[in-house]
């Protein structure tokens, strides 16, 4: 059972996935600091003072605190904005690999990898040809 857990603890994908929660709620920290630290008194210096997370609005002799749905709500937008740039640049970094062009070609009689302009197959030492290769 052990062995089977091992085998799971340390695939690539778990890692991954791992080490991308860590970082995620490190960035959420960072969001959270940046909105609290400075976002927020900015709007309260735009709005005479008034604190974002204490707005409030009284409902049948119930607060209901909308002032932290809004804050969570900005949070998640700059949260949101921030994954999207990452994920765009990534996605733009996939295609240009995919762009690139081949250096290699392969043997029609070996199958092995060759060199596109080689003539002859270092493995095999056969003739290749345009149409052969």
């Amino acid at each position: 059972m052990f062995k089977e857990f091992k085998e799971f603890a340390f695939k690539g994908n778990f890692l991954d996935m791992a080490i991308g929660i860590v970082v995620g709620g490190a960035f959420a920290t960072i969001v959270s600091g940046l909105v609290e630290g400075m976002i927020n008194p900015i709007i309260g210096a735009l709005t005479s003072g008034v604190n974002l997370k204490e707005l409030a609005v009284n409902f049948l002799g119930v607060s209901l605190q909308y002032g932290l749905l809004v804050d969570a709500f900005l949070k998640f937008i700059i949260i949101a904005f921030f994954m999207f740039l990452i994920v765009r640049s990534i996605n733009r970094l996939r295609r240009q690999e995919e762009i690139t062009e081949p250096t290699t070609k392969t043997c029609p009689y070996c199958k092995s990898e060759v060199d596109l302009e080689a003539t002859r197959c270092p493995h095999c030492t056969s003739q290749l040809t345009d149409k052969a290769a």
